[in-house]
């Protein structure tokens, strides 16, 4: 049997129909189904989305985002771009139109939001990725993309609590995280 590499996984990827209702992202040639968001997730989105002026930005959900140089096509729970340096079309939105990437945690995705996708944004040069956590009541600011491939990471990391103000300095906007929900009842991590 010959290995696939992970070029070869994201030829494979273009073609994969996921069954209905299933998330699907490809991670460093590795694929990873998910089921969908909590309403938790959902609904910091929805408050995420109200406090980033549309006017300026555009604030998409469900985006097919990919990584230059890599074999990841990620879909954050929310990309937001100038709207100037939206694309007319496509499946794909390349990272460097990126400002800020967001993914909200949920009890299956700890270790692929704050390690693999951590490591995936850096290497794309997203200039900020924010990890919004309702397990910890947390948010997590990361910005300064630094390295290639593997090695790659943010330089600078802010923590805050829901109900700190979060700094977004990349959109000119601070984000009141006040109203943000949790998950009760799911196991605490150690993360970041």
């Amino acid at each position: 049997m010959t290995a696939v590499d992970e070029r070869g996984m994201a030829r494979f990827f273009e073609e994969f129909e996921p069954p209905e209702g299933v998330r699907v992202e490809l991670l460093r040639g590795e694929i990873v189904m998910m089921a969908g968001p909590d309403l938790v997730n959902n609904m910091i989105v929805e408050d995420v989305l109200d406090q980033i002026p549309r006017k300026q930005w555009a604030r998409l959900q469900t985006q097919d985002v990919d990584i230059i140089d890599e074999a990841s096509e990620l879909v954050p729970d929310l990309v937001v771009l100038r709207r100037d340096a939206t694309p007319g079309t496509g499946r794909l939105l390349a990272s460097e139109l990126i400002t800020l990437v967001v993914e909200v945690v949920s009890k299956t995705s700890v270790v692929r939001d704050y390690l693999v996708k951590r490591s995936i944004y850096a290497a794309g040069k997203v200039p900020a990725y924010l990890i919004i956590d309702p397990i910890m009541a947390q948010c997590v600011l990361l910005t300064l993309p630094v390295g290639e491939g593997d090695a790659a990471d943010y330089k600078a990391q802010m923590k805050l609590d829901f109900g700190d103000r979060v700094p977004l300095g990349v959109l000119g906007v601070g984000l009141d995280t006040s109203e943000f929900g949790t998950l009760p009842g799911v196991r605490p991590h150690r993360f970041p």
